[in-house]
């Protein structure tokens, strides 16, 4: 069979098509790992290519967000209308079920790569089901490895990325990753994940001053301090630069610090989600600001940069949180910043208790991309919010912000930051904010 994947494309958020940064798709490259041997498999990205909807297949799956879903269903519509099986699978048809069996004529509920050699084998046999179940918290072991080959010479960035552990189990309220995962982290063998890593092609981009850089996607890479000091340990020989996601707990831990930053990391993405203290107590963070910038300080000391992860929308957050959270960016030296609109994503307790109180304003998919705002904030009107956010994105990243906060970072640091500050920057400042408008009407 011909099997066509496609990562349909997110449109809409500040971080959309100008975004100077191509990164691969990982989840649906494992699905095309996993695709039993004697297939055709093609990937289309929409982020980087275009989708051709009278495209030769047998079979077509799509790997479907939130963000993404109302783009899914008109392009599964045309290839249904040519008697072509489609496929649903990811986050968004696991959390709306109903919603996107109505669209498609499968759907895979939560993690796929178990069961999709399965759907494959049932559409090869003309009896494909409804739905498919992959398993619950299911061991790591042996899984495939992503289709690389699928995306070269697509214009990506330079950076593989790599999966080392999934699940979590700090079920925040905004955060899908507990109900999706499990919470519970689970880790693949380290012999497999060093098999993978050896088995990486150098690349030969050039927009990034670091080559051959590696993203662990693990949403906590210290989430097992002894698996992480185990993989720091035996990837040192390797000579990798890499980055990856962290909780700010991780700077607690001046021995993993330093095994980190011997085997090669240059940045974590670090969540502090707020610099307000009773946001941070809802978010079950650090008490205060000023730990924060404590632990910001032990990662710069090991050489490791931070890019400080921020939400704007809760609660507690009133006129002077924009203020707030800029001048703590500067303040900390944090390297880089990444911004969100707190999002109530279906399946997450957020939606639950947002829909309960009956303060969501739009259930138009295409607005939950972190960079609108769909439910009644608390001390904010929904515009306020919406423009507080562009305005402080662009604060962030203008040249005197870049500077300051980069202003005394040490060349390990500067190598890779300086690059992604101003990649952040060319995307943010070609985008029209008027294209976000500040309309929250209910939609249904």
């Amino acid at each position: 069979m011909r099997i066509l994947l496609i990562y349909p494309y997110e449109p809409g958020t500040m971080m959309g098509g100008e975004f100077s940064f191509r990164l691969p798709p990982l989840g649906i490259m494992q699905i095309a790992g996993c695709t039993p041997d004697g297939h055709e498999v093609v990937l289309v990205d929409e982020n980087v290519e275009p989708v051709d909807l009278e495209a030769d297949a047998d079979l077509v799956g799509f790997s479907v967000t939130t963000p993404n879903a109302h783009r899914t269903y008109a392009m599964a519509r045309r290839f249904r209308e040519r008697g072509i099986p489609v496929v649903f699978g990811g986050v968004h048809p696991t959390m709306m079920p109903e919603e996107a069996a109505e669209q498609s004529d499968a759907i895979v509920f939560g993690e796929g790569d178990r069961i999709w050699p399965q759907v494959v084998r049932d559409v090869e046999a003309g009896r494909l089901e409804r739905e498919y179940r992959g398993p619950r918290n299911h061991t790591l072991a042996g899984l495939p490895r992503p289709r690389r080959d699928l995306i070269e010479n697509k214009g990506y960035s330079p950076v593989h990325f790599v999966e080392t552990t999934r699940g979590c189990p700090h079920a925040c309220e905004f955060c899908s990753v507990t109900t999706f995962w499990g919470g519970r982290y689970r880790s693949r063998p380290l012999e497999e994940v060093m098999e993978e890593l050896r088995s990486l092609k150098p690349l030969t981009e050039k927009r990034l001053a670091l080559k051959n850089c590696v993203f662990f996607v693990d949403d906590n890479i210290g989430s097992d301090p002894e698996y992480a000091a185990r993989l720091f340990e035996a990837i040192t020989p390797l000579g990798l630069y890499w980055v990856g996601q962290a909780s700010v707990e991780f700077s607690e831990d001046p021995g993993l610090l330093r095994l980190a930053a011997r085997s090669g990391c240059r940045g974590l993405l670090v969540g502090l989600e707020s610099v307000t203290p009773e946001n941070l107590a809802l978010c079950r963070k650090m008490e205060s600001a000023e730990r924060y910038r404590e632990a910001i300080d032990r990662f710069h000391e090991a050489g490791i940069g931070v890019e400080g992860s921020f939400i704007v929308g809760f609660d507690h957050d009133q006129e002077k949180v924009f203020d707030a959270i800029h001048s703590f960016t500067i303040n900390a030296a944090v390297d880089s910043v990444y911004l969100s609109i707190l999002t109530p994503y279906p399946g997450t307790r957020l939606h639950r208790r947002m829909e309960r109180e009956g303060r969501l304003l739009s259930r138009d998919w295409r607005r939950y991309d972190t960079s609108h705002v769909v439910f009644q904030p608390d001390r904010l009107s929904p515009a306020r919010l919406e423009r507080g956010y562009i305005d402080l994105y662009r604060r962030a990243f203008s040249g005197w912000s870049i500077a300051r906060r980069l202003t005394g970072a040490s060349l390990r640091r500067l190598m890779f930051f300086l690059p992604m500050n101003f990649g952040f920057r060319r995307a943010i400042y070609s985008c029209d904010p008027r294209r976000f408008g500040h309309e929250c009407e209910v939609r249904t």
